[in-house]
């Protein structure tokens, strides 16, 4: 993994476990150090936590439905308010800046607390100030609209700013206000609503002086909030937004360097820790961190190096799931970074990271002596699995995931049981697209280095197990036990053409990530993909690693044999064609000279006999120059032309024979115009829009022809399907009409030949009509030998066969 990944990876990771170091390394906990009050929220037995400096008054609780749950920086309190009676009373603040405003002085005031919003009716979240004698603020929220509110008495004032409805999700709260600059509310640490200036108004607030959280001061106001509330502090001054920002980093865990350390007015004795649910010290995450900075060889420093900063202790439940998701969520940062290197060495090293993290974790879940302990959910980055078997514990199978068409699964007696057993099951969404292509030659799969020249694509999601103690499995594939992995293909719309592309082989391996040379590197030693098909596949392996289905795909060629074989036969039969149609061009030329034939039969016979002639010409030429050069792009275009313009006179004898035989329309001398600009014009149009598109398919690859990979062959291919398509319909209609003629003859003149004229009749119209082409389209589409050597016979003899039946033994030729 390249260094500066690494620096930016172990930043993400730290700052997972900011929370848990030694309060007052981030500058964001030395801004809550100049609070004036502060309730962590993490105890419910009297509250005996929420003390504050003004006369050291502790709050109470009036109710008893309050319960303990993970907040958002350590334990919270959740109030049921559906219960009734349920609010924190943290004391009367009467003639103090908390409960009127304008006792504040310049500098202002800050309220600031975590909130999981569970409300269906609109209740006062937070209350403080009075009504008539007194003033003061509120917060208050439903499923309609939020709003936090200051209101002062002597000026008739209220500043009011709305706020997005906060959902069951921790939301941090935070609004400042002073006289000159106004009400502020900031919401995640970003502001989102304001009011400077305010408006009279002769709403007091409620005549109270208490500080309230779940319900309104008026013991008449009979609602009470739903929700969980974390971490409540007052600052006797606004905050900066930078303050601001660093305080909401600090309390939710993100890593923020500021410019300048902020100044300390008062410091706060704290009760408590700030944060106890696990203590890291700061050593080793500086030590590391300056282990990170400091080397210059990345393959020096170990990917794993920051494991040291994670703790060496049990964790609560809950706590390792926080801490699993924040890792998780570190790596979707990095994976989405911009500046990720497009390196499949780089993608290796996330995912050992990944799964070296996540087997360390599962290690600090508090283990029971009776009973399986598991932690699991599902990120962006990876579907999780961690789970820590008591010893002796009767597992007789265990499959990852649970449900789905992808899993991996161990058989019962791979397990020995003997000791605690932890398993980690991994399955990533996404991992498998950054493998964009893999050189055969750096894997370790020998198939596949036999097509070295083909890259390797990661055909699967990554799947992955760790198992400690290793199961105890079979050294033969052959035998039992095995492990089991069933992976779906998940296939692009390239890939999937692929594999539907009858002349390509499609290899397809089980195979994983081996890190036993410092980078991964794929290999399928000790793995066999037993069955399956192009939508799955199944591996049985001896060992437990992160597995993917790999996918090489191979166009088939032909052996040597049969490459001289039709290389043979086109020469020859080219040549043969060359020879036949010279000979028909000079017999049509001498007849129509004498006037012995000058329909325009002949004369769409003449001109697609010459295309024919002009293209065969080219292609022997081809032959001879280099793919890239000047005579080759000529050769090509020439190519195209020339053979659009069979292909045209080929629709030409269609639409003649169709004018002729089934719908007599018209006289000759008017189709004759027509006839010529579909011949010579629409060939020449599509030749110019072609090369002035795409003038460099021309002659570059393989050959001096138009290139297969960018679509510009469809420069011929559409054309050509089309006029096979349009002389298919027009052959059909003629020979029933010719086979229909063939009986009535039959009938009248006991002629039992009209089989063999219709045969006849077929035999004389393929060369002209290019149906012969089909069995092109049949030989690309299947890769079939057979059709193969029909294309190469019936096209390079298809001069020859024009010359054979429409000169040799046509009658009319030789009357």
């Amino acid at each position: 993994m390249e260094l500066s990944l690494q620096i930016h990876f172990f930043t993400a990771f730290v700052s997972c476990i900011k929370v848990y170091a030694q309060a007052g390394k981030h500058p964001g906990l030395e801004v809550l150090a100049t609070a004036s009050h502060y309730w962590p929220l993490d105890a419910t037995e009297g509250i005996h936590e929420l003390w504050d400096q003004i006369g050291n008054r502790p709050g109470y609780v009036n109710g008893s439905s309050i319960n303990i749950v993970e907040g958002m920086v350590n334990k919270g309190i959740f109030l049921n308010g559906d219960n009734g009676g349920t609010f924190l009373h943290f004391g009367s603040y009467q003639n103090s800046c908390i409960s009127d405003p304008t006792l504040c002085g310049p500098e202002g005031i800050t309220f600031s607390f975590f909130w999981k919003n569970h409300e269906e009716e609109s209740r006062f979240a937070v209350v403080s100030g009075g009504k008539v004698v007194s003033n003061g603020f509120s917060v208050y929220i439903n499923n309609y609209g939020s709003y936090v509110e200051f209101y002062t008495r002597g000026n008739n004032h209220r500043w009011k700013a709305n706020i997005k409805v906060p959902g069951p999700f921790w939301t941090h709260i935070l609004f400042t206000w002073t006289k000159t600059d106004g009400l502020k509310v900031y919401i995640n640490g970003t502001l989102t609503a304001s009011d400077q200036t305010g408006s009279v108004s002769e709403n007091y607030g409620d005549p109270h002086a208490d500080l309230v959280i779940g319900s309104g001061n008026n013991p008449a106001y009979s609602h009470y909030v739903t929700g969980a509330f974390d971490e409540f502090v007052i600052w006797e001054r606004a905050l900066s937004p930078e303050d601001i920002l660093l305080y909401y980093s600090a309390a939710t865990g993100q890593v923020i360097v500021p410019a300048t350390t902020p100044s300390i007015s008062k410091k706060l004795t704290l009760t408590t820790p700030t944060v106890r649910a696990i203590e890291v010290s700061s050593p080793v995450v500086n030590s590391q961190h300056e282990e990170v900075q400091s080397s210059k060889d990345p393959e020096s420093m170990p990917v794993l190096g920051f494991l040291k900063a994670l703790p060496n202790r049990t964790l609560p439940h809950n706590t390792a799931n926080n801490l699993t998701q924040a890792f998780l969520k570190s790596v979707e940062e990095v994976l989405s970074s911009p500046g990720l290197p497009e390196s499949t060495a780089v993608v290796s090293g996330v995912i050992e990271t990944v799964d070296r993290v996540m087997e360390h974790m599962v290690t600090t879940l508090e283990p029971s002596p009776k009973s399986l302990i598991s932690l699991g959910g599902t990120s962006f980055v990876a579907d999780y699995s961690l789970m820590k078997f008591p010893e002796n514990y009767n597992l007789s199978h265990y499959r990852f995931p649970t449900q789905g068409k992808n899993y991996i699964s161990v058989p019962g007696e791979a397990f020995t049981m003997q000791s605690q057993t932890t398993i980690v099951g991994l399955f990533y969404h996404d991992m498998h697209s950054y493998y964009k292509e893999i050189s055969p030659v750096k894997t370790r799969i020998n198939e596949a280095a036999d097509f070295k020249e083909y890259k390797i694509q990661v055909a699967s999601c990554l799947i992955s197990l760790k198992v400690e103690p290793s199961p105890a499995l079979s050294i033969n594939l052959s035998g039992t036990p095995l492990i089991k992995i069933v992976l779906s293909h998940v296939l692009t719309k390239e890939q999937q053409d692929q594999v539907l592309n009858q002349s390509n082989k499609v290899f397809l391996y089980c195979a994983f990530l081996d890190y036993s040379s410092k980078e991964g590197v794929w290999s399928n030693e000790g793995c066999v993909r037993s069955h399956g098909n192009m939508s799955y596949s199944v591996c049985l392996c001896n060992h437990l690693t992160n597995f993917a289905i790999l996918m090489q795909v191979v166009p088939l060629k032909l052996t040597t044999g049969h490459q001289v074989a039709l290389s043979t036969i086109g020469y020859v039969g080219c040549s043969i064609s060359i020879f036949c149609l010279a000979i028909t061009l000079v017999t049509f030329a001498v007849l129509s000279s004498v006037s012995t034939i000058r329909n325009q039969r002949y004369h769409i016979h003449a001109n697609l006999s010459f295309a024919i002639l002009v293209a065969e010409i080219s292609l022997l030429i081809s032959a001879r120059f280099d793919p890239g050069t000047l005579p080759c792009k000529v050769m090509a275009v020439l190519l195209h032309f020339f053979f659009l313009s069979a292909f045209a006179w080929m629709l030409v004898e269609g639409l003649h024979l169709y004018s002729m035989v089934i719908k007599v329309f018209g006289s000759e001398g008017s189709k004759h115009f027509y006839y010529y600009g579909i011949g010579w014009g629409s060939p020449l149009v599509i030749c110019v829009v072609s090369m002035t598109s795409a003038l460099g398919s021309y002659g570059e690859v393989d050959n001096c022809w138009l290139s297969l990979k960018n679509g510009a062959i469809w420069a011929f291919v559409a054309p050509a399907l089309f006029v096979i398509v349009v002389n298919i319909g027009i052959l059909i209609s003629v020979t029933r009409i010719i086979s229909r003629i063939s009986g009535e003859n039959y009938k009248v003149h006991g002629d039992a030949n009209a089989v063999k004229l219709t045969a006849k009749a077929v035999a004389v119209l393929l060369p002209i009509l290019g149906i012969s082409w089909i069995f092109g389209v049949l030989a690309v589409n299947t890769h079939s030998l057979p059709f193969l050597y029909i294309f190469a016979v019936f096209n390079s003899l298809q001069g020859f066969f024009v010359f054979l039946f429409h000169c040799l033994l046509n009658s009319e030729v030789w009357c």
